[in-house]
């Protein structure tokens, strides 16, 4: 029996990722990009899902653009929060499960520690509140879901913190980059394969465990701290080794307030599925023998 999972953001880094991914024998990814379906046009995503019998749904796609979120709330909410609603209400319909990826912005990030999956919510700016929105659609609607939270998603494909330190690294000698906004990087091909795993289990167990839950990589470290960690690993692989300068936010003014503390607890997560996410270095020394080359 032919099982497909519909996958929104086919060109995005997990869309990527999820596409090749090694799934189990009998299982396909069906991937959709913005050409194809409008997710702001809620009738389009209805019938998307309303097309076949789907194994589940991952909506993977949102409008990420956090800086620009700010003057464009009406598209940031279409695409974030009433996208995820309409893909939820037609699950819901169709007895169909739906993993629905989030973010770490729904946090204030004014504490230490990591944030539990169910710890209190207060988004600090326009993106991290249209995705809480996407969130409570999707807890509401009466279908079977999994809200999956992350953060600072890199890969070896699209735009992304890694590709944009090689780049400058490469021409600059010395980055000022942020120390005091903390948390842990994600791999998308990590994100991926757990997205997957949890996928699988709830189309084939009726039984299987919903809710929220958070994934990124083990491990805490700043942006300055990513940084310096990128150009470490980059340069035993002949690539840039810029010098980091750590700044403060203040120094570093954007339009849209992030959260200091973006560390994600894996608690719930590894309970519930057995997901235990391996360090952020591993990971990043993969995407790294990707864009570069194994070590020398």
């Amino acid at each position: 029996m032919n099982h497909a999972v519909l996958v929104t953001g086919g060109r995005g880094q997990l869309g990527a990722e999820l596409q090749r991914l090694s799934w189990p024998e009998g299982w396909e990814v069906v991937a959709t990009n913005a050409e194809d379906l409008d997710l702001r046009d809620t009738a389009a995503i209805q019938a998307k899902v309303a097309e076949r019998p789907w194994a589940a749904v991952i909506n993977g796609a949102a409008y990420t653009a956090v800086d620009k979120a700010e003057s464009d709330v009406v598209t940031a909410w279409a695409v974030n929060a009433l996208a995820p609603a309409a893909f939820a209400e037609a699950c819901a319909r169709a007895n169909i499960p739906l993993i629905q990826v989030s973010t770490d912005y729904v946090f204030p990030g004014h504490r230490q520690g990591a944030w539990e999956a169910d710890d209190a919510v207060d988004p600090l700016n326009v993106y991290g509140a249209s995705k809480l929105g996407g969130e409570l659609a999707v807890r509401t609607s009466g279908a079977r879901f999994a809200i999956v939270r992350t953060a600072w998603v890199v890969s070896a494909h699209g735009n992304n913190f890694i590709k944009t330190m090689l780049r400058v690294g490469a021409q600059n000698d010395t980055l000022r980059v942020v120390d005091d906004q903390t948390g842990s990087p994600t791999s998308a091909a990590d994100l991926a394969a757990a997205l997957a795993t949890i996928a699988v289990r709830l189309a084939q167990d009726d039984a299987a465990p919903t809710g929220t839950f958070h994934f990124s990589n083990a491990g805490l470290t700043s942006w300055a701290g990513f940084a310096a960690e990128i150009f470490r690993q980059a340069s035993v692989r002949g690539g840039p080794n810029a010098t980091v300068q750590p700044i403060s936010t203040a120094e570093y003014p954007t339009p849209a307030r992030r959260p200091a503390n973006s560390l994600l607890s894996h608690d719930a997560i590894r309970a519930a599925y057995g997901i235990s996410p391996r360090p952020w270095q591993e990971a990043l020394s993969d995407i790294l023998d990707e864009l570069i080359g194994a070590d020398a």
